[in-house]
């Protein structure tokens, strides 16, 4: 039987980091460029951090070079690692339920498939115990749009089963209409979750094909859905 790949958003879906990312790339830029609230007002949510650290910088017309970037990249990671310890962060309802669940079938693999950037998504996850479900998947630093990080995830999910994998056996979770479109962009399932920005109805009208109002609402659905051909 063909596998299916489960992949799933981070910040939303499985988590809320209590605004860590925009508290560390805040800091960044002040400590880099000595200007404040950068990222204050910005909407996040569905965006790669490329696109986001690109935004804060053109708002204030600040260069973008490979070098630039790299250098906060690198700074960010270190702010994360920092912020990520806050009092509000937390881990979405039915999170560690579902993962297990889906764990123990075995028509499925688990992956990511994310804005974040590697280094950033692993951290995230590191504190709530979450890597241990996730072997690979796609980052925010593999493509700068997130419309186009669905084929990262199957190339490599694909060496690390050593079968082909189809679009069409693939389902995205996530909390924002890009996840959504990301998904329907390569024929893919898209399952999303209103745990974030969004609502039912943006979700819906974005044409998703499943919507729940969280991952605890997902738990006796979601199995049977990848387990069927």
């Amino acid at each position: 039987m063909m596998k299916k790949l489960i992949l799933f958003d981070i910040d939303g879906t499985l988590i809320d980091s209590g605004d860590a990312s925009r508290s560390s790339l805040n800091k960044v830029f002040r400590k880099r460029f000595s200007v404040t609230g950068v990222f204050d007002g910005i909407v996040m949510a569905g965006k790669t951090d490329i696109r986001i650290i690109k935004e804060g910088l053109s708002r204030r017309g600040l260069p973008a070079g490979d070098e630039e970037m790299a250098a906060l990249v690198s700074e960010y990671v270190k702010h994360l690692e920092i912020e990520i310890e806050n009092n509000t962060r937390h881990t979405k309802p039915g999170v560690f339920e579902l993962l297990n669940a889906l764990k123990e079938m075995k028509v499925c693999l688990l992956g990511l498939l994310t804005g974040n950037i590697e280094r950033g998504a692993r951290i995230k996850l590191g504190v709530f115990g979450l890597n241990r479900f996730f072997a690979a998947g796609a980052f925010g630093d593999d493509h700068e749009d997130r419309k186009r990080l669905l084929p990262v995830a199957v190339e490599r999910f694909e060496r690390i089963s050593g079968k082909s994998i189809r679009y069409a056996d693939c389902t995205v979770i996530g909390d924002t209409p890009e996840d959504v479109a990301c998904a329907r962009l390569f024929g893919a399932e898209s399952i999303a979750v209103s745990t974030g920005r969004y609502s039912r109805e943006d979700l819906l009208a974005a044409r998703a094909d499943h919507v729940f109002s969280d991952l605890s609402q997902a738990i006796d659905v979601i199995p049977h859905l990848v387990a069927s051909d």
